[in-house]
């Protein structure tokens, strides 16, 4: 079994901004903090896999377009505003599992992954595309997949009675790197 973590790679959300002021807001690149990947293996493929993300771990890290610069004032309270649309208190992790081999296929530079994602206590199923490239003496991996807020019960945040908006398609991407073990 691999076991990944944020000690391995990086897990980041990029929102975008719509509405009739979306030049007023902030393209944000928000890095998730804590969570943790596991792959079971048969032999030499793998059959499961599970990507556990704490909600909480959320750091914004900028702030793209807007007026003016993300001050850290305004970091803060878009971590508060997130952190309340994702209802934090009451489901504090996103979930992701592919739980049979059936689930994960080969494809030409990785594996294609169809499992349940779970968040804020929705769960549907999703695809993800995971690419890898061997490095030698270690694996890279990487995915980017697109998550439509409304669909797991996610109100995209608004402000000046809706005319700047979080999108509500956002993106995740994935990169990590794995030590080869002999």
């Amino acid at each position: 079994m691999w076991t990944l973590d944020a000690s391995d790679g990086e897990l980041q959300v990029r929102t975008g901004v719509t509405g009739r002021a979306a030049r007023m807001g902030h393209r944000l690149t928000i890095a998730m903090t804590r969570w943790q990947a596991t792959v079971s293996w048969h032999g030499a493929e793998p059959v499961a896999a599970e990507f556990v993300v704490e909600i909480s771990s959320f750091q914004v890290l900028r702030g793209e377009g807007g007026v003016k610069g993300l001050s850290g004032p305004e970091k803060a309270l878009v971590l508060s505003n997130a952190l309340k649309s994702l209802d934090a208190s009451r489901f504090p992790e996103a979930r992701f599992i592919a739980d049979s081999a059936e689930k994960i296929a080969r494809t030409d530079d990785g594996y294609r992954l169809t499992g349940t994602l779970d968040i804020r206590g929705k769960s549907r199923e999703h695809v993800i595309e995971l690419h890898t490239a061997d490095l030698g003496d270690s694996w890279r991996m990487s995915a980017q997949s697109s998550i439509r807020q409304s669909d797991y019960g996610i109100k995209p945040y608004s402000l000046l009675m809706g005319s700047v908006q979080v999108a509500n398609e956002v993106s995740v991407s994935f990169t990590a790197v794995h030590v080869k073990h002999d």
